[in-house]
Order: C-alpha cells, then structure tokens, then sequence
C-alpha cells in the first residue's frame, strides 16, 4: 500500500474534497494541534475544543495552503496563529505558564536568587500576567518548544534579526515585570 506524503495528501483533499482524505489529515496531525493548543490554554478539555475548531476551520481554509512550505510547517504556524487570537479574544482568561528559562538568570535580581519556590511561583505568575499573550507565545516556542530562531523565522515570517528583537524584549519585559513585583506587593499592603 503506498502512503502519501504529507503536501501530496494536501493535494488530493485539495482536488477531491475527500471526507476520507481530509479524515486521514486529521489522523496526522490533531495529535500536533493538540499539544500546540494544550501550549496555550492548559486545560483538556479546552485543547480539545480548540483543536476541532481548528481542524473546522482548516477544512475551509486549506485552499490558503500554497506549498512554499512543508505542510506539518503551515499547519504549525496556522494553529499558533489561531491560538494567539483566541488568548487575545479572551484577556480576561488565566493564560499562565511556569518556565523559569524566560529570562536570563542575570536580569533578576540578587535577592530572587534565593526566593522560595512558593515566592518564585507568585512572582514568576504576576509576571506572566503583565506581558502581552504575543511575548508570552515567542518565550513558549523558544524556551519550552525549543524552537530554534530559524524555525521561528518561518513561522512567523519574520527576519531571524526581527525573531531574536522580540524575544530579547520579551524577556526583558518578562524581567522587569518579575523585578517589579516586590514594589507591587508593598503598594497593595500600604494601600
């Protein structure tokens, strides 16, 4: 039995608009959505939700699907796209991750370093919560994805120059924020 590669199955669901076809691209792919999903909002059941609505969304959209890029690569950048948008959508949602290589251990200051973990975790969240859900998304791929810059180059299609811009303001941001929680923490006990 021979199987398709990933841009020829594109092809053929593009020509045929195959139920079975487009099956086989979910078959593929949905554990990859997924996990992408699951990234962002960490929770089951809304990783679940999000990847049938992206997997509704690409059966309309995947016309859009040009080529210039492998599939799994397009569909990657479609997803975070789509997950991007629905974090935006909804600010008022909790949208916390705890990974504690988004900012370079020199950026915090001395007294961080010996913070316990509860404090590391209240900081680490408050900090989390100020920064956009885009800044938030480009420290996800880097650090926890370990997405090289040249992957985010094509992901985002951006300059690699552009990719390593954000996230160093990123994570600079991240910083100050985590820096900054000490004076919010006392503000909140004076007032």
């Amino acid at each position: 039995m021979y199987i398709l590669t990933d841009e020829a199955l594109i092809t053929e669901f593009k020509n045929t608009q195959s139920t079975a076809l487009f099956g086989e691209v979910y078959d593929r792919f949905s554990k990859m959505v997924y996990n992408k999903c699951y990234s962002f909002v960490r929770n089951e059941d809304e990783a679940k939700d999000l990847t049938q609505d992206i997997f509704l969304k690409l059966y309309t959209k995947i016309d859009s699907f040009k080529g210039n890029a492998k599939f799994s690569t397009w569909l990657y950048s479609f997803t975070y796209n789509y997950c991007i948008n629905y974090v935006t959508r909804n600010k008022n949602k909790k949208y916390e991750q705890r990974y504690s290589t988004f900012y370079e251990y020199e950026h915090i200051e001395d007294d961080a370093k010996h913070d316990t973990i509860d404090n590391f975790n209240e900081k680490f969240n408050y900090a989390l919560s100020q920064i956009s859900p885009q800044e938030k998304s480009i420290l996800i791929l880097k650090y926890q994805e370990n997405i090289s810059v040249k992957k985010l180059e094509e992901l985002l299609g951006i300059k690699s120059s552009a990719v390593k811009m954000r996230v160093k303001r990123a994570r600079e941001r991240f910083a100050l924020h985590y820096n900054s929680y000490n004076e919010k923490e006392l503000l909140l006990k004076v007032s």
